[in-house]
This record gives structure tokens, sequence and C-alpha cells, in this order.
């Protein structure tokens, strides 16, 4: 990868868990590099979700390299998560059709309830099924589906957690690390978002600064997906071996059933 910029850069990893991800450094100057980035990459760009692509290469072996510029600054806090500016931009995000016209370009199709909920069924192992919480949550997923249906299908994030919110020196927001991007139901990402960092007395306000009212239905909505989503969760962590993770999940799946 040195030959792309030249001998006055040091090139060193990011970190990450593809391995894929590189910094580069010269003098004052700094790059975030990454191996076969999404297309998807150059639209969050020029939408200002992610920091600002600088340039895209293809290697002699097929490799694209992507360079984007490096963001001095730090990812949010939990508390931060409740701002104004989180919900302003994940509407943004939500509302964008050059996105979604993106990932329909690259071969997404629309994720159904009907899809998540057989991507479960059939990736969960013999030890998770048997848990009690984990067969009423499952119970109340197949009991729940036919209440969920939802006509808007929005690029969704699927992972907004904290740490892929980040917020430079000068308060620029981005959203970064779309790997698992999807076109679904908007309350997958604010399920997510709610549930895990907003106390639900401030709900109605968090989602007013997003631009919608708070009813019966949205609600039903994130409780199904956060429900999915958290039993994912713990078989991926169980996977993972990371077993007081998975213990964590287990009991936020016994208050979101609650």
């Amino acid at each position: 990868m040195e030959h792309l910029l030249g001998r006055e850069w040091e090139i060193v990893p990011a970190g990450g868990a593809t391995g894929e991800a590189f910094i580069a450094l010269n003098d004052e100057q700094k790059l975030f590099l990454k191996r076969n980035s999404s297309p998807f990459l150059a639209v969050l760009s020029a939408e200002g979700i992610v920091p600002k692509l600088v340039w895209t290469k293809r290697m002699e072996n097929g490799d694209v390299i992507t360079a984007q510029h490096w963001l001095n600054g730090r990812e949010l806090s939990q508390k931060e998560m409740n701002g104004p500016h989180v919900a302003k931009l994940l509407r943004k995000i939500h509302q964008s059709k050059p996105l979604l016209n993106m990932l329909e370009r690259l071969g997404k199709f629309p994720l159904m309830p009907e899809n998540i909920l057989d991507h479960i069924e059939n990736n969960i192992d013999s030890e998770i099924r048997s848990l009690s919480i984990v067969q009423k949550a499952l119970e109340f997923l197949r009991h729940n589906i036919s209440e969920i249906d939802c006509d808007e299908k929005v690029v969704c994030h699927c992972d907004v957690n904290h740490n892929n919110w980040l917020i430079s020196n000068t308060d620029e927001l981005y959203l970064i690390d779309w790997d698992g991007a999807m076109i679904a139901d908007p309350a997958i990402d604010l399920g997510m978002l709610l549930y895990s960092y907003v106390p639900r007395e401030s709900w109605k306000h968090w989602l007013k600064r997003y631009g919608v009212n708070l009813d019966d239905h949205l609600e039903q909505r994130m409780k199904w997906h956060m429900i999915s989503q958290t039993i994912l969760s713990i078989q991926w962590h169980k996977t993972k071996k990371r077993i007081e993770e998975m213990n964590e999940w287990i009991q936020n799946l016994d208050c979101i059933l609650e």
C-alpha cells in the first residue's frame, strides 16, 4: 500500500476486527485508509454523514483503497446520545434518497420482519433457545409479527451504539461503520438507540426532535426490533465466548419484555 502514497508516508494498522483499516501519517497530515470499502462510502461522504472521502484508488491486485480525512475528535458519550444533534443526523440519514438509491443499486432489498424472524430461528443454538427468557422473547416475536407492518423503508445503520458516533473538535457529528447497513423499518435504529440511551420518559421528546410522534404502533415496532436484535446479540456474544456481555444482554432482554 505504501507505493500509493510515497515513501514519505508511514502506514500503520488502525485496529478493528477486519484488519482492513490503516492510518497514513506524513508530518501533520493524517489519512484514514480502508481496503475494499463499499461504494456506499462515496455517497455517505457526499451527504456529510462520514468524514470526507479524499480519494479512491484501485490497486494492481484489484483491491480498492479509500482515503478519508482523519477526524480530530472523539466518540460520543452514552449521555450525549440523548442530545438533539443525534436525532437530527439520524433523521437526515433516514430521509436520504441518495443513500436509499445507492443501496438499491448495490442489490439490497428491504429487510422484512419475516426475514429477521427466520434468521433468528435458524441461527440461535439449542443452549440459547432453551433459556426461558429467550423462549418468551421468541413467542413475543411470533405473536406480534403481524402487528408491526411498516410501509416506510429507509436506510438503517443497524448498529447505532455510541462508539460509532464521532464528534469533531469543531462540533461536526458523524456516524461511521456502515458495513451492516440495510433497507428496513426505521424503528430498527430508533428502538436500539432509545432503549439503550434514552430514559423512557424522554422518548416522546427525543422523537419529536427526530421528527415523529410516539404512538402505540411505533412503540410496538421498536420493541419488536429491539427484542430481535437482543436475541441475536446474545448469540453473537456466546459465539465469541464473551460470557459476561452475553449475560448482560440476557438481563436486557428481561427488562425489555417487562
